[in-house]
Protein backbone atom coordinates (compact mmCIF):
# COMPACT_ATOMS: atom_id res chain seq x y z
CA UNK A 1 0.00 0.00 0.00
CA UNK A 2 1.25 3.49 -0.87
CA UNK A 3 0.76 6.58 1.24
CA UNK A 4 0.48 10.30 0.59
CA UNK A 5 2.70 12.81 2.36
CA UNK A 6 1.07 16.25 2.50
CA UNK A 7 3.39 19.17 3.27
CA UNK A 8 1.88 22.62 3.92
CA UNK A 9 3.82 25.88 4.28
CA UNK A 10 2.96 27.73 7.51
CA UNK A 11 4.15 30.47 9.83
CA UNK A 12 4.64 30.30 13.59
CA UNK A 13 1.06 31.44 14.32
CA UNK A 14 -0.66 28.79 12.18
CA UNK A 15 1.66 25.76 12.20
CA UNK A 16 0.30 24.25 15.40
CA UNK A 17 -3.33 24.70 14.38
CA UNK A 18 -2.70 23.16 10.96
CA UNK A 19 -0.91 20.18 12.51
CA UNK A 20 -3.81 19.54 14.89
CA UNK A 21 -6.27 19.93 12.02
CA UNK A 22 -4.48 17.33 9.89
CA UNK A 23 -4.73 14.79 12.71
CA UNK A 24 -8.43 15.56 13.11
CA UNK A 25 -8.85 15.07 9.37
CA UNK A 26 -7.41 11.56 9.40
CA UNK A 27 -3.65 11.91 9.22
CA UNK A 28 -1.85 8.84 10.52
CA UNK A 29 0.91 11.14 11.76
CA UNK A 30 1.69 14.85 11.69
CA UNK A 31 4.73 16.93 12.50
CA UNK A 32 6.19 20.43 12.18
CA UNK A 33 9.71 21.21 10.99
CA UNK A 34 11.80 24.26 10.20
CA UNK A 35 11.29 25.20 6.54
CA UNK A 36 14.90 26.41 6.54
CA UNK A 37 16.41 23.29 8.10
CA UNK A 38 19.95 22.47 6.94
CA UNK A 39 20.44 25.96 5.49
CA UNK A 40 22.17 29.10 6.76
CA UNK A 41 18.76 30.36 7.91
CA UNK A 42 18.03 27.35 10.13
CA UNK A 43 16.52 28.54 13.43
CA UNK A 44 17.52 26.55 16.55
CA UNK A 45 14.82 26.21 19.21
CA UNK A 46 15.58 24.85 22.69
CA UNK A 47 13.26 24.30 25.61
CA UNK A 48 13.46 23.07 29.18
CA UNK A 49 10.97 20.75 30.91
CA UNK A 50 8.19 22.74 32.53
CA UNK A 51 8.94 25.82 30.45
CA UNK A 52 7.02 26.56 27.22
CA UNK A 53 9.00 27.13 24.05
CA UNK A 54 8.73 30.84 23.19
CA UNK A 55 7.75 30.22 19.57
CA UNK A 56 7.85 27.84 16.66
CA UNK A 57 9.89 28.53 13.57
CA UNK A 58 9.00 31.66 11.64
CA UNK A 59 8.66 29.53 8.50
CA UNK A 60 7.54 25.95 8.99
CA UNK A 61 6.52 22.90 7.04
CA UNK A 62 3.53 21.04 8.48
CA UNK A 63 3.45 17.42 7.32
CA UNK A 64 0.68 14.84 7.44
CA UNK A 65 0.70 11.21 6.29
CA UNK A 66 -2.52 10.00 4.65
CA UNK A 67 -3.83 6.87 2.96
CA UNK A 68 -3.40 6.89 -0.83
CA UNK A 69 -7.14 7.39 -1.44
CA UNK A 70 -7.39 10.49 0.76
CA UNK A 71 -9.04 13.59 -0.77
CA UNK A 72 -6.09 15.94 -0.32
CA UNK A 73 -7.70 19.13 -1.76
CA UNK A 74 -10.65 18.68 0.61
CA UNK A 75 -8.30 18.08 3.54
CA UNK A 76 -6.28 21.21 2.71
CA UNK A 77 -9.49 23.25 2.43
CA UNK A 78 -10.73 22.01 5.81
CA UNK A 79 -7.36 22.65 7.47
CA UNK A 80 -7.27 26.14 5.93
CA UNK A 81 -10.69 26.87 7.42
CA UNK A 82 -9.64 25.51 10.84
CA UNK A 83 -6.63 27.85 10.86
CA UNK A 84 -8.78 30.82 9.73
CA UNK A 85 -6.51 31.50 6.77
CA UNK A 86 -7.63 33.99 4.15
CA UNK A 87 -6.42 31.81 1.29
CA UNK A 88 -5.16 28.31 0.58
CA UNK A 89 -1.52 27.95 1.67
CA UNK A 90 1.11 26.50 -0.64
CA UNK A 91 1.40 22.75 -0.34
CA UNK A 92 2.73 19.71 -2.10
CA UNK A 93 1.89 16.01 -2.09
CA UNK A 94 4.44 13.21 -2.40
CA UNK A 95 3.79 9.51 -2.80
CA UNK A 96 5.40 7.33 -0.13
CA UNK A 97 5.87 3.73 -1.24
CA UNK A 98 5.27 0.85 1.14
CA UNK A 99 8.57 -0.26 2.67
CA UNK A 100 9.98 -2.57 5.25
CA UNK A 101 9.83 0.13 7.92
CA UNK A 102 11.65 -2.00 10.50
CA UNK A 103 14.63 -2.48 8.20
CA UNK A 104 14.54 1.18 7.21
CA UNK A 105 14.62 2.25 10.86
CA UNK A 106 17.39 -0.20 11.69
CA UNK A 107 19.51 1.11 8.81
CA UNK A 108 19.67 4.50 10.56
CA UNK A 109 21.43 3.07 13.62
CA UNK A 110 24.99 1.82 13.22
CA UNK A 111 27.44 0.76 15.94
CA UNK A 112 28.77 3.79 17.86
CA UNK A 113 32.43 3.93 18.91
CA UNK A 114 32.72 5.78 22.22
CA UNK A 115 36.38 5.02 22.87
CA UNK A 116 38.88 2.39 21.70
CA UNK A 117 37.51 -0.03 24.28
CA UNK A 118 33.79 0.91 24.39
CA UNK A 119 31.13 0.51 21.68
CA UNK A 120 27.32 0.72 21.56
CA UNK A 121 25.92 -2.03 19.32
CA UNK A 122 22.29 -2.42 18.13
CA UNK A 123 21.14 -6.03 18.31
CA UNK A 124 20.98 -6.40 14.52
CA UNK A 125 24.71 -5.59 14.08
CA UNK A 126 27.82 -7.68 14.61
CA UNK A 127 30.34 -5.88 16.85
CA UNK A 128 33.16 -4.40 14.74
CA UNK A 129 35.60 -5.17 17.59
CA UNK A 130 34.60 -8.33 19.46
CA UNK A 131 37.41 -7.75 21.98
CA UNK A 132 36.00 -4.37 23.07
CA UNK A 133 33.34 -3.73 25.70
CA UNK A 134 30.23 -3.93 23.53
CA UNK A 135 27.00 -2.62 25.05
CA UNK A 136 23.99 -4.13 23.27
CA UNK A 137 21.32 -1.46 23.08
CA UNK A 138 18.46 -0.73 20.68
CA UNK A 139 16.54 2.55 20.32
CA UNK A 140 13.45 2.25 22.47
CA UNK A 141 11.08 3.92 24.91
CA UNK A 142 13.75 5.67 26.96
CA UNK A 143 16.31 8.31 26.07
CA UNK A 144 19.97 7.36 25.77
CA UNK A 145 21.41 5.23 22.96
CA UNK A 146 24.85 6.83 22.82
CA UNK A 147 24.11 8.77 19.65
CA UNK A 148 23.27 12.08 21.36
CA UNK A 149 26.28 14.27 22.26
CA UNK A 150 25.33 14.44 25.95
CA UNK A 151 25.17 10.66 26.33
CA UNK A 152 28.36 10.27 24.32
CA UNK A 153 30.19 12.75 26.58
CA UNK A 154 29.12 10.91 29.75
CA UNK A 155 30.09 7.53 28.32
CA UNK A 156 33.49 8.87 27.28
CA UNK A 157 34.06 10.25 30.80
CA UNK A 158 33.22 6.86 32.31
CA UNK A 159 35.50 5.06 29.84
CA UNK A 160 38.37 7.35 30.76
CA UNK A 161 37.85 7.54 34.52
CA UNK A 162 36.38 4.31 35.93
CA UNK A 163 39.29 2.51 37.56
CA UNK A 164 37.46 -0.41 39.16
CA UNK A 165 35.31 -1.05 42.21
CA UNK A 166 33.50 2.30 42.32
CA UNK A 167 29.88 2.78 43.32
CA UNK A 168 28.18 4.76 40.53
CA UNK A 169 24.77 6.47 40.68
CA UNK A 170 23.11 7.54 37.42
CA UNK A 171 20.33 10.03 38.18
CA UNK A 172 17.88 10.38 35.31
CA UNK A 173 18.99 7.05 33.89
CA UNK A 174 16.77 6.92 30.78
CA UNK A 175 17.76 3.70 29.04
CA UNK A 176 20.18 2.74 31.81
CA UNK A 177 23.12 2.95 29.43
CA UNK A 178 25.42 4.87 31.80
CA UNK A 179 24.93 2.55 34.77
CA UNK A 180 25.34 -0.51 32.55
CA UNK A 181 28.48 0.95 30.97
CA UNK A 182 29.93 1.75 34.39
CA UNK A 183 29.59 -1.89 35.46
CA UNK A 184 31.07 -3.17 32.21
CA UNK A 185 33.98 -0.78 32.67
CA UNK A 186 34.72 -2.19 36.14
CA UNK A 187 32.53 -0.36 38.66
CA UNK A 188 31.65 -2.47 41.68
CA UNK A 189 28.04 -1.32 41.90
CA UNK A 190 25.82 0.82 39.66
CA UNK A 191 22.39 2.24 40.39
CA UNK A 192 20.06 4.21 38.17
CA UNK A 193 17.14 6.43 39.18
CA UNK A 194 14.43 7.90 36.95
CA UNK A 195 11.05 9.52 37.54
CA UNK A 196 9.58 7.68 34.52
CA UNK A 197 8.42 4.10 35.23
CA UNK A 198 8.92 3.26 31.54
CA UNK A 199 12.55 4.33 31.80
CA UNK A 200 13.08 2.12 34.85
CA UNK A 201 11.49 -0.81 33.01
CA UNK A 202 13.56 -0.21 29.86
CA UNK A 203 16.73 0.10 31.95
CA UNK A 204 16.10 -3.22 33.70
CA UNK A 205 15.50 -4.91 30.35
CA UNK A 206 18.68 -3.43 28.89
CA UNK A 207 20.68 -4.52 31.93
CA UNK A 208 19.37 -8.07 31.58
CA UNK A 209 20.24 -8.08 27.88
CA UNK A 210 23.80 -7.02 28.74
CA UNK A 211 24.09 -9.42 31.69
CA UNK A 212 24.81 -6.49 33.97
CA UNK A 213 23.67 -6.44 37.61
CA UNK A 214 22.75 -2.75 37.56
CA UNK A 215 19.92 -1.67 39.88
CA UNK A 216 17.16 0.70 38.76
CA UNK A 217 14.60 2.53 40.87
CA UNK A 218 11.96 5.20 40.97
CA UNK A 219 13.12 8.07 43.24
CA UNK A 220 11.02 7.06 46.27
CA UNK A 221 12.27 3.47 46.06
CA UNK A 222 15.99 4.18 45.65
CA UNK A 223 18.35 3.36 48.54
CA UNK A 224 20.00 6.34 50.20
CA UNK A 225 23.70 6.06 49.40
CA UNK A 226 26.78 8.18 48.94
CA UNK A 227 28.39 7.12 45.68
CA UNK A 228 31.95 7.46 44.44
CA UNK A 229 30.59 8.83 41.15
CA UNK A 230 27.24 10.48 40.43
CA UNK A 231 26.32 11.00 36.78
CA UNK A 232 23.30 13.10 35.75
CA UNK A 233 22.54 13.59 32.08
CA UNK A 234 19.38 15.70 32.25
CA UNK A 235 19.10 19.42 31.35
CA UNK A 236 20.47 22.60 32.91
CA UNK A 237 17.38 23.77 34.82
CA UNK A 238 16.62 20.41 36.48
CA UNK A 239 20.31 20.02 37.30
CA UNK A 240 20.29 23.34 39.16
CA UNK A 241 17.14 22.39 41.08
CA UNK A 242 18.54 18.95 41.96
CA UNK A 243 21.98 20.26 42.97
CA UNK A 244 21.60 19.88 46.79
CA UNK A 245 20.26 16.35 46.47
CA UNK A 246 22.89 15.28 43.95
CA UNK A 247 25.66 16.83 46.05
CA UNK A 248 24.45 14.88 49.09
CA UNK A 249 24.61 11.67 47.03
CA UNK A 250 28.37 12.08 46.39
CA UNK A 251 30.82 11.01 49.10
CA UNK A 252 33.53 13.50 50.14
CA UNK A 253 36.31 13.18 47.59
CA UNK A 254 33.87 11.62 45.11
CA UNK A 255 33.11 12.96 41.67
CA UNK A 256 30.10 14.35 39.87
CA UNK A 257 29.51 14.32 36.10
CA UNK A 258 26.78 16.52 34.60
CA UNK A 259 25.55 16.79 31.03
CA UNK A 260 22.50 17.95 29.11
CA UNK A 261 23.96 21.45 29.45
CA UNK A 262 24.42 23.81 26.50
CA UNK A 263 27.72 25.71 26.39
CA UNK A 264 26.10 29.11 27.24
CA UNK A 265 24.50 27.48 30.33
CA UNK A 266 27.74 26.02 31.68
CA UNK A 267 28.96 28.88 33.88
CA UNK A 268 25.59 29.40 35.56
CA UNK A 269 25.23 25.66 36.20
CA UNK A 270 28.77 25.34 37.59
CA UNK A 271 28.22 28.33 39.86
CA UNK A 272 25.45 26.40 41.63
CA UNK A 273 27.58 23.27 42.08
CA UNK A 274 30.68 25.15 43.26
CA UNK A 275 29.10 25.28 46.73
CA UNK A 276 30.24 21.66 47.08
CA UNK A 277 32.53 20.82 44.15
CA UNK A 278 35.64 21.94 42.34
CA UNK A 279 34.07 21.67 38.89
CA UNK A 280 34.94 22.58 35.33
CA UNK A 281 34.05 21.78 31.72
CA UNK A 282 35.38 18.34 30.82
CA UNK A 283 34.34 18.20 27.15
CA UNK A 284 32.13 19.72 24.47
CA UNK A 285 30.40 18.21 21.42
CA UNK A 286 28.09 20.11 19.06
CA UNK A 287 27.41 22.88 21.58
CA UNK A 288 26.69 20.49 24.50
CA UNK A 289 29.12 20.30 27.41
CA UNK A 290 30.02 17.79 30.08
CA UNK A 291 30.84 19.19 33.52
CA UNK A 292 32.96 17.18 35.93
CA UNK A 293 34.06 17.94 39.47
CA UNK A 294 35.32 16.56 42.78
CA UNK A 295 33.51 17.05 46.08
CA UNK A 296 35.41 18.93 48.73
Amino acid sequence: MAWLSLKIEADEQTAGVLSDALLELGALAADIEDANAETDREQPIFGEPGEPVDSLWQNSIVSGLFAEDADIPAIVAAATEAAHLAGTPRYRVDAVAEQDWVRLTQSQFDPIRISPRLWIIPTWHTPPDPAAINLILDPGLAFGTGSHPTTHLCLLWLAQNIRGGECVLDYGCGSGILAIAALKLGAGRALGVDIDPQAVLASRQNAEQNQAAAEFYLPDEAPKIQADVVVANILANPLKVLAPMLAQAVRPGGRIVLSGVLAPQAEETMAVYRQWFDIDIDGEVEGWVCLAGMKR
